[in-house]
């Protein structure tokens, strides 16, 4: 760990939280093989990682730090790091065992439940403010429902609660086999996390594989290979519409 890489290298809290790269580049300027999700919302998803492999946030946090493409570090290095700085101080004003693996890991969850971004339009016209979004947002959402997009993406995190097949019909480019990665198993071949659709508009490139810059063409994708209803234009655009309306607000440091 030579302090070149951070966690906020690749979530830019005011970029989407990602960090708009096809993938993620690491120290040494060594890349992933995976498009980095958006840490917005994290603590709605049921599994974080797109193969779902970490349980919670804090087990989440502490991938990175020793991933020998990310950060290249280990946490006996981290620790002693750690202490000889400030943190020292505020880690002992808050855990009796001041700087741990176990409560750095806690820290980084803590922050990134505060991660949130509510207050989107939709959420306001879901809490009965008709005049909240448009009445061509409204047609995308209805759209959105009577397609089948909906089976997959809903709940808080319109999405991020399940498992899905990416290209179920099929999809010559898909080449991760996404939880089969994890646990070698045929059945969960391309199974990949449902990603959150929240601020959908500021997470481009999309998909697992970073494939598409372009949302209009992300949408395209998903009714072809996906749910297997091709869309016409104007069916893409007004789903597009509604998308939008499910940018919120990043809460501000010290905001209630």
């Amino acid at each position: 760990m030579d302090n070149s890489i951070s966690c906020a290298s690749c979530h830019v809290l005011n970029e989407g939280g990602d960090d708009n790269s096809i993938v993620a580049t690491g120290i040494d300027g060594k890349q992933g093989d995976i498009n980095t999700p958006t840490v917005l919302n994290s603590v709605f998803n049921f599994r974080q990682f797109w193969d779902g492999r970490a349980k919670s946030l804090e087990e989440q946090a502490l991938g990175p730090i020793e991933n020998p493409i990310e950060m290249a570090s280990d946490f006996d290095i981290l620790v002693k790091k750690l202490k000889e700085t400030e943190y020292k101080e505020l880690f002992e004003k808050v855990f009796e065992d001041g700087i741990t693996k176990k409560n750095i890991a806690n820290a980084i969850a803590e922050h990134e439940k505060t991660l949130i971004t509510p207050n989107s339009p939709f959420d306001k016209y879901l809490k009965g403010d008709e005049t909240a979004i448009t009445k061509e947002q409204k047609e995308g959402y209805d759209l959105f429902k009577n397609k089948g997009c909906i089976a997959c993406h809903n709940g808080v995190n319109v999405g991020g609660n399940l498992y899905s097949k990416f290209g179920v019909m099929e999809d010559a480019k898909i080449t991760n086999l996404g939880r089969y990665n994890l646990t070698k198993k045929e059945k969960d071949k391309h199974y990949f996390k449902v990603p959150t659709l929240r601020n959908i508009e500021h997470t481009a490139p999309y998909f697992h594989d970073g494939r598409t810059y372009s949302l209009h063409a992300a949408v395209k994708i998903m009714a072809l290979y996906q749910v297997g209803r091709p869309m016409s234009e104007k069916e893409v655009d007004l789903i597009v519409g509604f998308l939008k309306s499910l940018s919120g607000e990043l809460a501000k440091k010290g905001s209630k």
